[in-house]
């Protein structure tokens, strides 16, 4: 009687047990390749990714000439290829991937909030900031290059430039040291000093949001600005 019961069972069974696992493969699977996992601070967004941390990269690229597309926070194909030319643009990994190093260059690695003066409380500002400071005012004095790291900072605090230290630095066409991509070569002591000095709120730059060596500047309109301080080679404008 009971073998007659679970031949007669048997082809459901089989079809519940394929149900299952295959039940359990899809679920793995869609959340494994198309969402982000951000635990610890990680990033990982890729193609099939969804949600709103891909509308901001979306934004953010749109915002910067990258991305053509619609911001509908889906990564799809015109995403995957904004970011790699990001990626190639900034000497990162074109792998059309957002992991760690493209989440800090596109600012979004951590909570977007507006650095606080007076505490420095985030490391990865320090070293960007740093290496912003490193390629563009080498060899100025020290306090040009606080000036330059309060000046990003201004911008930071100014609505008509990106609301964070990442986004202001790779403002397509903003800075020389990222088009020629000393933004990438290791910050010395002093910069890195300099760029704690500027978070902890010295600005002698006078509350400047442009500096420019006139000796380089090939930017006529840059001379529309009124100068407010003059430190080494740079001028600091309003």
């Amino acid at each position: 009687m009971f073998n007659n019961k679970l031949k007669r069972y048997t082809p459901y069974i089989i079809i519940l047990v394929i149900y299952t696992i295959f039940g359990v493969l899809s679920y793995n699977d869609f959340f494994s390749n198309n969402n982000y996992s951000d635990t610890a601070g990680s990033i990982l967004l890729k193609y099939g990714s969804r949600g709103t941390q891909v509308k901001t990269v979306q934004t953010r690229l749109k915002n910067w000439g990258y991305y053509k597309g619609t911001v509908d926070g889906i990564y799809g194909w015109r995403t995957r290829s904004a970011v790699v030319s990001f990626q190639r643009k900034h000497g990162l990994k074109a792998d059309g991937i957002v992991g760690d190093a493209t989440a800090k260059a596109i600012g979004i690695y951590e909570p977007k909030k507006t650095p606080t003066r007076g505490t420095v409380t985030r490391s990865n500002d320090v070293t960007l900031l740093a290496k912003a400071v490193h390629g563009e005012a080498r060899g100025e004095p020290y306090i040009g290059k606080v000036a330059v790291a309060a000046c990003i900072l201004n911008r930071v605090d100014d609505p008509k430039f990106p609301n964070t230290i990442a986004g202001v630095v790779y403002q397509p066409g903003a800075f020389t040291a990222v088009a020629d991509g000393q933004i990438n070569l290791v910050a010395g002591e002093e910069s890195i000093k300099a760029a704690r000095d500027a978070l902890n709120g010295w600005d002698p730059s006078g509350g400047a949001i442009y500096y420019y060596n006139p000796a380089k500047t090939t930017n006529n309109w840059i001379y529309s600005r009124p100068v407010i301080k003059v430190i080494g080679k740079h001028y600091f404008a309003k």
